[in-house]
């Protein structure tokens, strides 16, 4: 393990970066964090992978804000997260994607926006979506939450209890990579072990049971990367993903109706964006002759596998 001498007091921003995959794109990801105007940052990587010329890479960059460490044995997605997290030294930290690009001043914003509203438990900047190429893009799911599920803002939106609950489980408009974190808000939260495609919508509506505010800026300051091809939708075309995302609408919409939020567990419960995604990857299914997989997403479009 490679390690840099410990950052400067004056860092005040956590950035963890969880990888495995592609080297290249990883680190055009960590050159984003290097060019950032604010240099009040310290970036952790936990490498779940095996490149060989990784830890070198690392270890010239000579920068003591930037700390390396690979994990012995491969944790998977939940298990690296889940160890960022313990890694985590400041009071707000990201949990950047290995294949997004943080614009020059993205943690300048975080850091106003936490001065702002110290208490904060969640802050969703503006994020423009590129493709595997670095370009702009705007395809039909990114469309669809900006015109079907996103909320509104002008400058900054603060949202919280059943409102943002609804919103979340009508359509998941956040980008999770993007977002910033209040430490000790999401540590007490914690990491489900039983979801893959749909931890971030849990860690979301998990932080707002718990009383949590979230606050939208319409500042772009983020790249978020979508692929032609990415492992969830691969996992789609089997009906991995929705059958993996009915089980935790149905039981978050149990807990909801606890709580006494009525509304949300009625949105939870209808996921209408969730099937009308499964709608759009049948003919994936189809053309990739998964039979099973499309009669589990034919299933969760009519909402037949619910219990």
């Amino acid at each position: 393990m490679f390690e840099t001498p410990g950052a400067s007091p004056a860092t005040t921003l956590d950035i963890m970066l969880p990888y495995y995959g592609d080297v290249s794109l990883m680190q055009a990801a960590v050159h984003s964090i290097l060019a950032q105007s604010d240099p009040n940052w310290r970036l952790t990587v936990v490498d779940d992978g095996k490149e060989p010329d990784v830890p070198g890479w690392f270890a010239s960059l000579g920068d003591p804000r930037v700390s390396y460490q690979r994990n012995e044995q491969n944790l998977g997605v939940t298990g690296n997260y889940r160890k960022c997290l313990g890694l985590v030294r400041e009071e707000h930290f990201v949990m950047m994607g290995t294949d997004d690009i943080m614009l020059p001043e993205y943690v300048a914003t975080m850091r106003a926006l936490i001065a702002q509203h110290p208490g904060i438990g969640m802050i969703q900047p503006g994020v423009q979506v590129i493709d595997g190429d670095g370009k702009p893009t705007d395809g039909l799911v990114d469309q669809s939450k900006r015109l079907l599920y996103t909320p509104k803002v002008r400058g900054q939106r603060l949202m919280g209890g059943e409102e943002l609950a609804v919103s979340l489980l009508r359509g998941n408009w956040l980008y999770f990579p993007a977002m910033c974190w209040r430490t000790d808000a999401v540590r007490k939260a914690g990491l489900r072990d039983n979801l893959e495609v749909t931890q971030d919508l849990a860690l979301e509506i998990d932080l707002v049971q718990a009383g949590e505010q979230m606050l939208a800026c319409d500042t772009v300051c983020f790249q978020y990367r979508r692929h032609a091809v990415s492992i969830s939708s691969q996992q789609a075309f089997t009906g991995k993903r929705f059958a993996e995302a009915n089980r935790f609408f149905m039981e978050v919409a149990d807990r909801l109706d606890a709580q006494g939020w009525t509304k949300a567990a009625k949105a939870s419960r209808l996921h209408l964006s969730s099937r009308i995604h499964a709608l759009t990857m049948v003919p994936g299914a189809l053309k990739n002759k998964q039979s099973e997989g499309t009669r589990t997403l034919l299933r969760h479009v009519a909402g037949s596998d619910q219990r």
